[in-house]
């Protein structure tokens, strides 16, 4: 058994209202520099929809994560041992600005400078690339809220196991329905991107399990990019370096959440420690698809297990790590209540970033002109639901419908145990039935209704204490260390003659 600490992640979809406060939050700290404007280390993205950079989980094209190899073990999807060099030079799967997009600005001046007349002045776009006016095709959260449906959410990866009918569905006025997903670096236990790297580059972090870009040994190579399922390493085209999200570990290292967990106006991330079995990473993402996630939660240690402590601290895992793993919020939710989910953990790279799914409303129906539902059940079958189960199982569970079943069954009985106690229309009898059929008690209802709807900083943010044996002193003056990457060098190298 080798024990590991991982600094891992849950949101919660349900309390996502698609702000984009968390995105803005991170802009500003982090990529609000030159060669950084179209990187979104964290975007909230309209489901359905093809997401940033477009159709991202089209693997058949990005060829990212792992896949198994005719042993049955784990190969990178993006590159072999006998093609990995020329891929540096020439890489088909590599996502292009346009997939992402142009970032631009407007020509302000144009509004002061404008000579008078009839019509009111209009900034000019211009590319923050070249400097040049340009015509805006894309942005970075172009679908939002299901704009542009037809040209943007119909091309939904996930959509494609569904039938003609639901999908048809989906898009009726009536029936029409979507969800938020957020999105930042999952710092994976087993992550592709490490695995591509040519210089050493990546790395994940002893204490933590942080995946980092020393920026100092990048080369911009970038095998990362391509690597990388999730497509969340950027490429700076001023420095020729990769770079990512840090999980803003220097606030980690100081008490602090992350910038975009601490301005969640929802209150739907959640921030813990888990124990993993590193000899145990490999096995787990070996399994068929319909497997994956039962897999992935049994590699995850108990952290009051006597066995389990006593391999961490071999491990040298110290005790502040092993409190915030037996206080922590991820734990409770992806193992003891097995609501939260891996995001497409058909891509095998372990990742540490759980998402509850959304409790979704039931589907309405016209008849004789008035529009309603059946309102003699509290609770409408799965099959009720607008947003299809099966378009969910393939977000969150590699297609295994039950997964997700269970979760949402779960969310279910304790929404409705919650509703019996507040406003007593529902029989405590069926309540409580619902609460067994779906494997929890009252203590775990309540706990979970607790830790879902009022829990306050501390409990959502269980952060363990730096681990190293010495804090580095700042080098440099805050607003200059905005600009940077946040490791590696302090003075930002240029490209160019």
């Amino acid at each position: 058994m080798d024990v590991r600490a991982q600094t891992a992640m849950v949101f919660h979809l349900d309390k996502c209202i698609g702000c984009h406060t968390c995105s803005v939050a991170c802009k500003n700290v982090w990529t609000d520099r030159p060669g950084a404007e179209y990187m979104w280390w964290n975007n909230v993205e309209t489901k359905p929809g093809t997401g940033y950079p477009e159709r991202w989980e089209d693997q058949e094209r990005f060829r990212g994560g792992w896949t198994r190899d005719g042993d049955g073990r784990l190969a990178l999807r993006s590159q072999g041992k006998w093609d990995a060099l020329l891929k540096l030079f020439y890489n088909p799967a590599q996502p292009n600005l346009d997939d992402y997009y142009e970032p631009w600005t407007y020509r302000y001046a144009d509004l002061f400078d404008a000579k008078s007349g009839d019509d009111q002045p209009t900034a000019i776009a211009i590319s923050q690339i070249t400097g040049e006016p340009m015509a805006i095709e894309r942005g970075p959260n172009w679908d939002d809220d299901l704009a542009g449906s037809p040209l943007h959410a119909e091309k939904d990866v996930n959509l494609d196991s569904l039938t003609e009918t639901e999908r048809k569905a989906l898009f009726d006025v009536e029936q029409l329905a979507m969800m938020y997903l957020p999105r930042i670096c999952n710092h994976c236990a087993n992550p592709s991107c490490v695995a591509s790297c040519p210089s050493g580059a990546l790395y994940k972090r002893g204490e933590d399990g942080i995946v980092l870009i020393d920026q100092d040994k990048c080369r911009g190579w970038r095998a990362c990019v391509a690597a990388c399922p999730y497509k969340k390493i950027y490429f700076n085209w001023k420095t020729g370096k990769s770079e990512k999200c840090i999980l803003c570990f220097p606030r980690l290292e100081t008490g602090q959440a992350p910038a975009c967990f601490h301005s969640c106006v929802g209150r739907i991330r959640y921030l813990g420690v888990l124990f993993y079995d590193a000899e145990r990473v490999a096995s787990a993402g070996a399994v068929s698809d319909d497997a994956l996630v039962e897999s992935y939660r049994s590699a995850l240690l108990d952290p009051r297990d006597p066995d389990v402590l006593a391999a961490a601290r071999r491990n040298g895992i110290s005790e502040g790590f092993i409190d915030a793993a037996q206080r922590s919020p991820v734990w409770r939710y992806v193992v003891e209540w097995k609501l939260a989910l891996p995001l497409h953990p058909e891509y095998r790279t372990f990742p540490m970033l759980f998402y509850v799914p959304p409790l979704l409303p039931v589907m309405g129906r016209t008849q004789g002109g008035l529009y309603g539902h059946d309102s003699r059940e509290f609770h409408a079958t799965f099959e009720d639901a607008r947003i299809p189960i099966q378009y969910l199982a393939n977000l969150f569970a590699a297609g295994n419908r039950g997964v997700v079943e269970d979760a949402l069954r779960r969310l279910a009985a304790v929404r409705a145990y919650k509703r019996a106690q507040e406003l007593g229309d529902l029989d405590i009898d069926s309540v409580l039935a619902a609460l067994r059929a779906a494997g929890l008690t009252t203590t775990d209802a309540e706990a979970i209704h607790r830790l879902t709807a009022i829990a306050p900083y501390p409990e959502r943010f269980v952060i363990p204490p730096i681990q190293r044996e010495e804090a580095l002193p700042s080098s440099c003056d805050p607003e200059h260390c905005k600009g940077s990457c946040g490791l590696g060098a302090s003075v930002t190298p240029e490209r160019g003659a």
